[in-house]
């Protein structure tokens, strides 16, 4: 199947995943006339949906209606979407507060935005060509002779060797090769661009049978690997949630009036608003020079949209907010390499 069509499809799967947790909104139809019994269940419908058991008074029988059913239903283009967005991006502290202090209604949920947006970014991924390579050749994680890496490192000591032999003893220059010779060597030996049959036995010996089973299937098919790290990336992609919010919960241990559930309905947000974002850059850098604008955009956005959040979503001083800003940009990085561990496990089975 093609990127594009791959793109297609993670994009509908994302729509009605999303749908699954968040009812539509503003899509009432028109009410009968006069009251009316439904035709689902038969009780007296005076409104727009029956009270019993919550189907539409208006029934459409059109091709018009399917299409807009088509709209709504997969990619759930309704009123909350665009009571959401606007406050998503310019500002998530209030929108997150509103939410946790109960306007639930006028807004999209946390985990309905998370997943479209999750997987309309991975679509767009695949419609641009951002994927994982599927042309490494086998060996380039081990120690196989045809390691391109220590090829060209092997080819290096050749040279500086056949340089030395050359050189009268007393030439100055044997002393320089000789250092450039000892820390080639030790490239090759432990294998900077490969693991070599020690070092896979003293990961074997240091640790559990697993981490042995994860090096062979790396060096054996790196492709492969890299395509299931990718696709575990999506499918896996609400494991940020969790490994993020007990970094959350610690800087405000205590002030007891936030709890957990507040804190992961800040990640949620913050997570959604930061797929939109690899979104609009993905389609920035498609245009001609436009990977640096696309790098400044993320540069600029991404901090500023956090440390806005942090501060009114908690309302916090502008002190409170910056240094639980910085602390945080720390997490980030902790759970960045725990989520990519825990792929790197799961892309194993």
């Amino acid at each position: 199947m093609s990127g594009f069509g791959e793109g297609i499809g993670a994009a509908i799967e994302g729509g009605l995943m999303s749908r699954a947790v968040e009812p539509a909104h503003g899509e009432a139809g028109e009410a009968p006339a006069a009251p009316a019994a439904c035709a689902n269940c038969g009780a007296m419908v005076s409104g727009h949906y029956c009270a019993q058991c919550g189907q539409k008074a208006h029934v459409h029988r059109s091709l018009a209606a399917i299409g807009h059913d088509i709209m709504h239903g997969v990619l759930h283009l309704d009123g909350k979407l665009w009571n959401t967005l606007p406050l998503l991006t310019f500002k998530p502290g209030e929108l997150t507060r509103r939410f946790i202090a109960g306007e639930r209604a006028k807004f999209v949920s946390p985990m309905a935005m998370f997943l479209f947006s999750v997987f309309a970014m991975f679509a767009v991924f695949q419609m641009v060509g951002i994927s994982a390579p599927t042309d490494i050749a086998p060996g380039v994680f081990g120690a196989d002779k045809g390691n391109p890496f220590q090829t060209e490192v092997r080819n290096q000591i050749n040279t500086l060797e056949k340089e030395r032999a050359d050189l009268p003893r007393t030439s100055p220059r044997r002393a320089e090769i000789d250092n450039e010779l000892k820390g080639l060597n030790l490239v090759f030996d432990k294998g900077l661009g490969g693991v070599t049959s020690d070092a896979v036995t003293s990961v074997n010996t240091a640790g559990p049978w697993l981490n042995k089973a994860l090096l062979e299937k790396w060096k054996k098919n790196p492709s492969l690997m890299l395509y299931k790290l990718q696709a575990n990336g999506y499918k896996f992609s609400w494991l940020l949630i969790p490994l993020s919010v007990p970094f959350l919960w610690l800087m405000f241990a205590w002030r007891r009036q936030y709890e957990v559930y507040d804190h992961a309905i800040f990640v949620t947000y913050s997570l959604s608003f930061m797929s939109l974002l690899f979104i609009v850059m993905s389609l920035i850098s498609v245009i001609p020079g436009g990977s640096e604008w696309a790098a400044m955009l993320f540069f600029i956005a991404a901090p500023l949209h956090l440390y806005k959040q942090l501060r009114y979503a908690y309302g916090l001083s502008r002190f409170s907010a910056l240094w639980r800003f910085f602390v945080l940009l720390g997490c980030v990085q902790i759970v960045l390499v725990l989520f990519l561990l825990a792929l790197g496990v799961l892309g194993g089975f």
